[in-house]
């Protein structure tokens, strides 16, 4: 229970690691404020967490637009009186392109999901917390150090998050909020095997890749994370923040 009545907030919390996520942490004792899109997958998880002996609110919205990202804080206030902690997990890789094929409109998009969201979450957060402090963590990836041919966009907006979180743990420690950042490796969600699967690679093709490209012998699984990110949320890592903590399997693109 290192999470005892602490209230978290998790954005992307409906889907893969985020789910995970919010699960874990609802075990330790915490109670939730989870962001997504997928009302019904929101109030599915809801539900779970209850059942677990937690409190769980669902908000709905497009974290890409700052008053839903405001929204989002405002209901952990308005439901447990605080906010102790937030996972920024919201985001997307699957819209990719390489430099010479991004559009301004495929940027925008891009960076209003994966960076506006978190920038505009945190600040929130920050507004929230300057009182009691609290932790941050920012779910990144490999690619915001520099990434892959197809994917610049999704480099930069990870880039983007990775200054942010830096920013936060330099600028925020006098008030006792802690930011810490997770690298995120190559997850087998859901939505990366379903991915896959639309531009036409086989069924067991991630489970072959891991095995062949990854120095542990398989891709992470959502659940790798869980333990890490319950770490920094906690009273454990009072004194840790601007940590990096790797979890990729080894792998370094």
């Amino acid at each position: 229970m290192m999470l005892k009545d602490k209230a978290i907030i998790i954005t992307g919390a409906t889907k893969g690691v985020g789910h995970a996520l919010a699960l874990g942490a609802a075990k330790a004792g915490a109670n939730l404020v989870l962001g997504g899109r997928d009302e019904a997958e929101g109030a599915a998880l809801a539900s779970k967490i209850e059942a677990l002996g937690s409190r769980a609110v669902f908000a709905a919205g497009d974290l890409s637009q700052s008053e839903t990202c405001e929204a989002l804080v405002q209901a952990a206030l308005d439901s447990f009186g605080k906010l102790d902690g937030l996972v920024n997990y919201a985001g997307s890789v699957r819209a990719s392109a390489p430099l010479l094929e991004t559009d301004e409109a495929l940027l925008d998009w891009i960076m209003g999901v994966n960076f506006k969201s978190a920038f505009f979450t945190t600040k929130a957060a920050v507004r929230a917390m300057a009182d009691r402090g609290g932790s941050i963590v920012f779910m990144g990836s490999l690619h915001a150090y520099g990434g892959e041919k197809d994917r610049p966009a999704y480099a930069c907006s990870k880039g983007a998050m990775y200054t942010l979180y830096r920013h936060i743990a330099r600028n925020y420690a006098r008030e006792r909020i802690r930011s810490n950042w997770v690298t995120v490796g190559w997850v087998a969600t859901p939505g990366e095997a379903a991915f896959r699967q639309e531009i036409g690679m086989a069924d067991d093709w991630l489970a072959k890749t891991g095995q062949e490209i990854m120095p542990m012998g398989r891709l992470q699984t959502c659940e790798d994370y869980v333990d890490g990110v319950l770490y920094l949320l906690s009273d454990a890592a009072s004194q840790t923040s601007g940590s990096e903590l790797v979890i990729t399997g080894g792998f370094t693109l």
